[in-house]
């Protein structure tokens, strides 16, 4: 098989929103597949629209039923090879997300909780939080939160130290979740960012200096699907680990202003 015929065989969806600016969301997760040579589907849950005059998010669901059309036109129509999930805004769409999985028997099932805005430590929809907890964690090969979602999910008062990271990630495997990797990022103020993998007996830590001056709008969404087409592309957990850290390192030293209120990834710094 070419090269190109064998890049094109690797499929995977993202059920995710769509952030209107193009810096996160199913845009980062379309753009972060394909610079990544894997080929892209979705199955959109809800549009976000920002106000010119202050950035204020703005939140347009997608009704059930059409999101349930996208999910059966992708993943009964085409069959990814390795699927994530992005903003789920109910638990009525995280039910159907858990329905499909296994009417479908999605394999490389990545988890990306997306519960809270950038720079916000509010959980966005409690019901959905709730739901992703109780009800899709345990399908997870791969869950993905960060910092502020991983003390939800572990039940935890707060997660900032790398202890505390270390015992939320083994309390969200005991959820269910294959491999939990736990992102801290920009959420504390440390020069340092780490970013754990526990695969249920080892813990990968990877820890590096922030750059500082960057923009970060859709690093965890990148991050995740950067992950999961390393998974489609057959790559076990450690490799693909390994290969979206490198990924994120370009895309975010190279990331550029929008506008005054937030900026972008630079998806194809990898090319530099």
């Amino acid at each position: 098989m070419s090269e190109t015929k064998q890049a094109a065989s690797f499929k995977a969806l993202t059920i995710a929103g769509s952030d209107t600016s193009g810096a996160a969301g199913m845009e980062a997760d379309l753009k972060t597949f394909e610079e990544l040579g894997v080929y892209g589907m979705t199955a959109l849950t809800v549009i976000v629209a920002q106000n010119p005059a202050d950035w204020a998010h703005d939140i347009f669901p997608i009704d059930l039923k059409t999101v349930e059309r996208q999910i059966a036109t992708t993943a009964g129509g085409i069959k990814p090879d390795a699927m994530k999930t992005g903003m789920l805004g109910s638990a009525a769409l995280v039910e159907l997300v858990v329905d499909s999985i296994q009417k479908y028997q999605l394999k490389n099932v990545v988890i990306d909780p997306v519960m809270v805005c950038k720079g916000i430590d509010t959980i966005m929809v409690p019901e959905a939080a709730h739901a992703i907890k109780m009800r899709l964690v345990k399908y997870a090969d791969v869950i993905t939160p960060n910092t502020f979602e991983a003390a939800y999910l572990a039940d935890m008062e707060k997660v900032t130290t790398l202890d505390e990271i270390k015992e939320a990630a083994t309390k969200i495997h005991a959820l269910g979740a294959r491999n939990v990797i736990i992102k801290s990022g920009s959420r504390t103020d440390s020069d340092m960012m780490t970013d754990v993998l526990f695969d249920g007996k080892d813990f990968t830590i990877e820890e590096k200096k922030k750059i500082p001056n960057a923009f970060n709008s859709g690093a965890g969404c990148s991050f995740s699907a950067a992950i999961t087409a390393g998974l489609a592309k057959g790559k076990g957990i450690q490799e693909a680990f390994a290969d979206a850290q490198c990924f994120m390192d370009k895309i975010v030293a190279y990331s550029f202003r929008l506008n005054q209120y937030t900026g972008s990834l630079c998806h194809w710094a990898h090319r530099f």
